[in-house]
């Protein structure tokens, strides 16, 4: 992947987000384009930044991050919601909400940055109609396909 993967992070806690965006720098393969401090500026972010990857904490105010997910799912089925709460109890319901992905705050840092990279969508596989698909985003320059999610091997 010749592209870097693009985040949004979504966290109502300021020092939780700098730490994430920190820690995400560290890897070449990934680029925090945005952030976002509830469920409904995450969802709003994610058509102004266009990121492969959301990485997004469950309990916030306004929209709470299931709800946000949902939203995020539906309009945007292509971009990977990846969960990152403090409890495991919220897992189930990450994933009925729609997320690809569930870690608990706290996680390796390798094993937070091998999940964006698991999850990225891929950009580079040429047209959605070369494939006998449609274009579901009326976006101009990167284009969010469903079903493009897709593992990604990155050596770091």
């Amino acid at each position: 992947m010749s592209q870097r993967i693009r985040v949004l992070i979504a966290d109502d806690h300021a020092h939780a987000r700098r730490g994430l965006r920190a820690l995400l720098s560290t890897s070449s393969a990934v680029e925090v384009v945005c952030e976002a401090e509830n469920g409904r500026e995450a969802a709003r972010r994610v058509e102004e930044c266009q990121p492969d990857v959301v990485i997004m904490d469950i309990q916030m105010p306004v929209w709470d991050g299931l709800e946000a997910t949902r939203y995020i799912k539906t309009k945007w089925p292509g971009v990977a919601v990846i969960a990152l709460t403090i409890s495991a109890s919220w897992h189930a319901a990450a994933l009925s909400a729609g997320a690809d992905g569930f870690l608990l705050k706290g996680c390796p840092s390798t094993e937070l940055i091998a999940a964006v990279q698991r999850f990225a969508t891929v950009h580079d596989s040429g047209p959605p109609e070369a494939e006998g698909r449609t274009e579901t985003s009326t976006r101009t320059s990167r284009k969010h396909r469903p079903g493009r999610l897709s593992a990604v091997t990155l050596t770091t």
